[in-house]
């Protein structure tokens, strides 16, 4: 693996510091401090760090302090420290209009040979009526967890 040399300025030292000794930060926040502390090659250690002394020191896995290492290096310390919004972004596969097909094909009887609808056939069925190109029993499963609501049953009130 390659390593990263961190090396802070005294204005990123302190901002580090302060994150590190007071406040009210996330816990990820404060461990990415100490670890860019202790990482620091131009705070008066006369030899560089070891990963594994620092991993064990603030109960982190080795990979861990590379990483953050590695983000700083080549990302700067705001990125570092703070956490980022995912990037991904998902289209919905199933709107309403398919919701309500998908939940009237499992309401109707089950085909041929099978005594109820598993996830797998309402896929199937779904791709076969050509209302989606291709869809997982997964996606099957999340839109009627949705639509099922409890029903009262004589445990209700």
């Amino acid at each position: 693996m390659e390593h990263y040399k961190v090396t802070l300025s005294e204005q990123e030292r302190v901002e580090l510091q302060g994150i590190a000794g007071k406040g009210t930060h996330a816990a990820s926040k404060v461990i990415n401090a100490l670890i860019l502390l202790n990482c620091d090659q131009a705070g008066g250690h006369t030899e560089p760090p070891r990963t594994c002394d620092i991993a064990a020191m603030l109960c982190v896995s080795e990979r861990k302090v590379d990483r953050i290492k590695k983000k700083f290096v080549l990302e700067g310390l705001d990125l570092t420290l703070n956490r980022q919004p995912a990037q991904c972004e998902y289209d919905l596969l199933i709107d309403g209009r398919l919701e309500a097909q998908l939940l009237a094909l499992s309401c109707s009887a089950p085909p041929e040979g099978q005594a109820r609808w598993s996830l797998r056939l309402l896929a199937d069925r779904l791709v076969e009526l050509e209302l989606v190109e291709s869809v997982s029993h997964e996606t099957v499963r999340r839109a009627l967890k949705k639509t099922r609501s409890s029903t009262g049953g004589k445990s209700a009130g």
